[in-house]
């Protein structure tokens, strides 16, 4: 089968289409054929070691000190199950199905094999498969925190970045949960996010939300950009920081804010469940949720994907771009 396989962490140059065994699902395991997939800020942050303040060693450690232990990238999927392990009973060949991988990766690939209690669903009828694999990273994401941190109806919400990947789905589900959302993105992605359903949008370049006498019941800081030390006084009494992307510095200052205030610091790696993955498809197919792609690309150009998602993330802070690619 095709894959895309990098062996050294660097620029998107390391990036080489190549053919490798196809692999074969396990007992318990489904083997889906890609029709789609996506490039986040995860491949971009693990193929290049471009990580947040005190965690490049965690990073090597995990991902591997001198050189990629998953020579595959890829976090989220689109496709048709191919075949399935004699001990499967929740999917059958040519089941419609999407699926996230998180740091396992491995989605940059022509097949992939899954375990049935993984995070994979039915793909939304009403959805092509560029769309559902650009479902789960943002989605399960923003999900993630909102449970961490107990959003309730009618709370005031700031989305910080809320033009990327995360930030687009955080917009759209604190909307469906009945809370009234700022987001905070560029000039050009204004009429995006007020389109997801952000009843205030605020321009970073025109505007300091931390300066102009706001205050919410949550903060999502997507990007890094605001820390506690920078956006507390945004926060209610009792309001809640979910620190989507932060650095180890932020997350050890998290016991500190505890005993000093009744404020809370929410942070650490978010979680990926079928479940979820399950509750973002009925909202898609609701028309409650639409996953923000911003260029589609064919899989042999995937390297230009990653040159394009690097530039976004360097020159565009607010902005996280999501390609699609088809092998």
């Amino acid at each position: 089968m095709q894959a895309i396989v990098y062996t050294r962490y660097d620029s998107p140059d390391v990036l080489q289409l190549q053919v490798v065994a196809k692999p074969a699902p396990n007992d318990n395991e489904v083997l889906i054929k890609t029709y789609a997939t996506t490039i986040t800020s995860g491949d971009w942050r693990v193929r290049s070691l471009n990580v947040p303040v005190g965690f490049g060693l965690i990073m090597r450690l995990v991902f591997g000190v001198s050189r990629p232990k998953r020579p595959i990238l890829g976090t989220e999927l689109a496709g048709i199950v191919a075949s399935v392990g004699k001990d499967v009973k929740k999917f059958k060949v040519g089941d419609q199905v999407f699926a996230f991988s998180a740091a396992a990766m491995g989605c940059h690939a022509e097949y992939k094999c899954m375990p049935e209690d993984g995070a994979i669903a039915l793909k939304p009828a009403n959805m092509a498969y560029n769309e559902a694999a650009a479902l789960s990273f943002g989605g399960t994401t923003a999900l993630h925190f909102f449970r961490r941190g107990k959003l309730q109806s009618g709370e005031r919400v700031l989305v910080n970045g809320a033009s990327g990947g995360v930030g687009t789905a955080a917009v759209q589900l604190a909307k469906h949960f009945g809370a009234d959302v700022t987001g905070v993105c560029s000039t050009a992605n204004v009429e995006l996010v007020r389109s997801l359903g952000a009843s205030h949008v605020i321009d970073y370049t025109q505007e300091d939300f931390t300066r102009n006498g706001a205050i919410y019941d949550v903060i999502v800081d997507t990007v890094g950009t605001a820390p506690f030390s920078r956006s507390k006084a945004s926060l209610k009494a009792r309001g809640r920081l979910l620190m989507v992307f932060d650095g180890l510095p932020d997350m050890l200052q998290i016991p500190w804010v505890a005993m000093t205030s009744s404020k809370k610091v929410i942070a650490g790696p978010a979680v990926g469940r079928a479940e979820d993955l399950r509750f973002l498809a009925g909202l898609a197919e609701a028309g409650a949720f639409i996953p923000v792609i911003d260029r589609c690309y064919p899989f042999e150009q995937i390297a230009e994907a990653h040159r394009y998602v690097d530039t976004g993330l360097d020159i565009l802070p607010g902005l996280k771009a999501e390609d699609s690619c088809r092998p």
